[in-house]
């Protein structure tokens, strides 16, 4: 923590005061929350920054999208539109936001909006897809003017909630307290190989906020996927030398990653959901080919390949071999099981038929699996 922040410690207090008194408000019902007559699941974290919200959503959709109609509910930062609007792989980071834009294009058949108003938003899915069984909130806890029926906290391994401060001191939203409405706190991006030690560390430093379920996650890097027509060209999955483009709040678990695949690691950071520009994706240009390397590439996150879009970045980096590499969600041992079942037992409360059909026996003893 630097001695700036320190001297923001005034500030943190009255920032703290102000966002228990407006917890207090819905919770004493002064400010109301609504409450859908429908499976409403919303992702969130305690702190600003990146916790793996969007890997998250993304791991649910996989899990419901075959047996349910599933929809995704953002704000869309840093769009440069207001209100609600359909995110399509048609569409730009400039109209819907870079993490949309990425859903959309992955999952074409899910139907994925922006709003900044989650109510409002919604109640407009709600109207358009009446067929529409479940909606998944990205970026909800602090956005109390709706209730999720399953409210999923996450908080990540590097900068646990715990050992943080208030805006703008240091980075909590809201008082370490809030995490209580959280129905599961799921401790994200932890190494894959996870000392039990570490583990019973941190349930230890958690115990004290009684909360009703704690997971643990971890990051799956996959294959190095082409952007560029250069990349096209010539992929490949390894390099003596790799730079790093990154616009995201927390880069540290993809350098880490990074620096065991490579002998060179050129790190070029930004701030989260930085829009690059030109003169930005120039300065790497230049370095990349002043680098003499055997092989050499230029990596970025999924999300920031989202921004690398647009045609006049796009034209700048065609010459040279640019890849994303996505990521996913998976659980240590014994919880990935959990979260399944907490998530399907809440989904499946309000559609109990679904149960049924999953594996209703016949006359002659049989399993009989209904295709939903």
């Amino acid at each position: 923590m630097t001695i700036w922040r320190l001297l923001l410690l005034p500030v943190s207090v009255l920032y703290g005061l102000i966002t228990w008194l407006r917890n207090k408000f819905f919770d004493w019902g002064i400010i109301p929350s609504k409450k859908f007559d429908h499976p409403i699941i919303g992702v969130g974290n305690l702190i600003v920054g990146g916790s793996g919200k969007t890997p998250m959503i993304e791991f649910m959709i996989s899990l419901l999208k075959q047996k349910y109609k599933v929809a995704v509910l953002s704000r869309g930062y840093y769009r440069k539109t207001r209100g609600y609007r359909v995110a399509t792989p048609e569409s730009t980071v400039k109209q819907v936001g870079d993490e949309p834009l990425q859903m959309a294009l992955k999952y074409p058949d899910i139907h994925v909006a922006v709003c900044e108003k989650r109510k409002k938003g919604i109640k407009i899915i709600l109207k358009e897809k009446p067929n529409n069984q479940v909606v998944l909130l990205d970026d909800s806890f602090q956005h109390r003017h709706v209730k999720p029926g399953l409210n999923i906290l996450l908080s990540d391994y590097h900068k646990i909630f715990t050992r943080n401060f208030m805006l703008p001191t240091g980075n909590l939203r809201e008082y370490r307290s809030g995490v209580k409405r959280a129905d599961c706190l799921i401790i994200t991006k932890t190494p894959s190989v996870f000392s039990p030690l570490d583990r019973k560390l941190i349930l230890k430093d958690l115990k004290k906020f009684q909360i009703k379920k704690i997971l643990f996650s971890y990051i799956k890097y996959g294959e190095w996927i082409p952007i560029s027509e250069a990349a096209h060209k010539n992929p490949m999955q390894e390099a003596k030398t790799i730079f790093l483009l990154t616009g995201i709040a927390n880069p540290t678990p993809f350098v880490e990653h990074l620096k065991r695949k490579c002998l060179d690691l050129q790190v070029f950071s930004y701030s989260d959901h930085h829009q690059f520009s030109q003169k930005e994706i120039q300065k790497i240009m230049v370095k990349y080919r002043e680098t003499f390397s055997g092989t050499k590439a230029i990596l970025t996150t999924e999300k920031d390949s989202m921004r690398l879009r647009n045609p006049e970045l796009a034209k700048i980096i065609n010459q040279v071999p640019v890849f994303y590499v996505p990521i996913e969600v998976d659980f240590h041992k014994g919880y990935k099981t959990q979260m399944v079942k907490l998530v399907n037992d809440y989904v499946e409360s309000y559609f109990p038929d679904v149960k049924k059909k999953k594996g209703r026996k016949s006359s002659t003893g049989k399993i009989h699996k209904t295709r939903l």
